[in-house]
């Protein structure tokens, strides 16, 4: 008996300290940080990196090109920086195997960067549908003799990251993402397709709008990317890939990874509100609502992501995402998965493989 009450004063110690050290909000910007991590904020400590904090603006505004319109807009811009200081100091506490910090999000609010860049406003039964007519559920793979580890960027079937801007698009990317490696696996070409056709043809820009049913994309040379809607210039003689069907994995982990080996990269949705202030690592919060509200790529998973404030290795999915390479991991994010972890902030809620349908090589 002396064992597990033991055990539960040193964990009720572990969270009571945890609710000391979290700072209050103190500010308009701070109050729309998610509810789920307001409720285990607390304590009155200043952050110290609010002391330099003009000094650390400077060299954010030069290190990303920002220009503001006015003083006026500056200051407030500055505000808005203090507060996000101290939500990347409450996000370091509760995903202490991450590192938080300034991102290039650093002057938006909270409402701000929902607006601006992520969007995703579709069940999961319509993902997808615009451009292939119908999803299916995806049926049982066999599960015994999944690699430890596995990456398709090492094998040939993921694009180089992009810059979706300013524009609600990111499930275009995911969606273009997941064709193409559906495509190089049906082909053996990798064509980087077209994000703005489902801009400006599907109206991802307002993804409460459905999509139209296109049958497949262009390339993004044929058809590049502008980052606004725009009248929609599709021409069906130059579809490059094209959707043969699609399924809707089930919440499963060992499910999801051996689709990922068998059909290649999925898109999948996730919960974001750890992601404004990701610098790196291996995110994996202690709390993270499950509504999904960003699309991304799913296009690996690993074994060995050390967590070193929990004393153990942990796995993780390998997650592409659409706000190019100066943010994360070059583009790359990374969340925890395993039997303890499972489906953080809703990685394994909506999934999505596809196939393509089988062309010859083009030369």
């Amino acid at each position: 008996m002396a064992r597990p009450r033991l055990r539960l004063l040193l964990v009720v110690a572990a969270v009571l300290l945890l609710l000391l050290l979290h700072p209050a909000p103190s500010s308009a910007a701070e109050r729309l940080e998610d509810p789920l991590i307001e409720q285990v904020v607390g304590g009155d400590a200043e952050n110290e990196l609010e002391l330099n904090a003009e000094a650390h603006f400077a060299t954010f505004v030069r290190r990303f090109g920002k220009s503001y319109r006015d003083a006026e807009e500056h200051a407030h811009r500055l505000s808005v920086f203090r507060a996000n200081l101290r939500r990347a100091r409450r996000h370091q506490r509760l995903d202490p195997s991450a590192v938080h910090g300034i991102t290039k999000f650093s002057d938006l609010t909270p409402d701000e960067f929902r607006e601006r860049f992520l969007g995703l406003r579709k069940s999961r039964r319509s993902f997808l549908k615009g451009i292939s007519g119908s999803a299916h559920n995806a049926p049982a793979l066999p599960t015994d003799g999944l690699p430890t580890e596995f990456d398709w960027r090492e094998h040939g079937a993921v694009g180089p990251v992009k810059d979706q801007g300013s524009c609600g698009s990111c499930w275009s990317f995911s969606t273009s993402g997941a064709l193409e490696g559906a495509n190089y696996l049906a082909t053996g070409k990798l064509e980087v397709l077209s994000e703005q056709q489902l801009v400006d043809c599907d109206h991802e820009c307002d993804p409460s709008e459905p999509r139209a049913k296109a049958g497949g994309l262009e390339t993004e040379k044929d058809y590049p990317y502008t980052g606004k809607n725009s009248a929609c210039k599709f021409d069906k003689s130059k579809i490059a890939a094209q959707v043969k069907n699609f399924s809707t994995v089930a919440i499963d982990e060992d499910q999801i990874a051996a689709n990922l080996v068998k059909h290649g990269p999925l898109a999948i949705g996730i919960n974001a509100v750890f992601m404004q202030t990701y610098i790196g690592g291996v995110s994996c919060p202690y709390i993270c609502g499950r509504h999904l509200d960003h699309g991304v790529l799913l296009v690996g998973y690993g074994s060995a992501g050390y967590a070193p404030l929990r004393f153990k290795e942990k796995p993780y999915w390998i997650i592409k995402n659409s706000w190019g390479e100066n943010w994360g991991e070059s583009g790359y994010y990374k969340i925890c998965r395993g039997p303890h972890v499972k489906n953080k902030c809703g990685v394994d809620s909506m999934v999505s493989t596809v196939t393509a349908i089988h062309t010859s090589k083009k030369e």
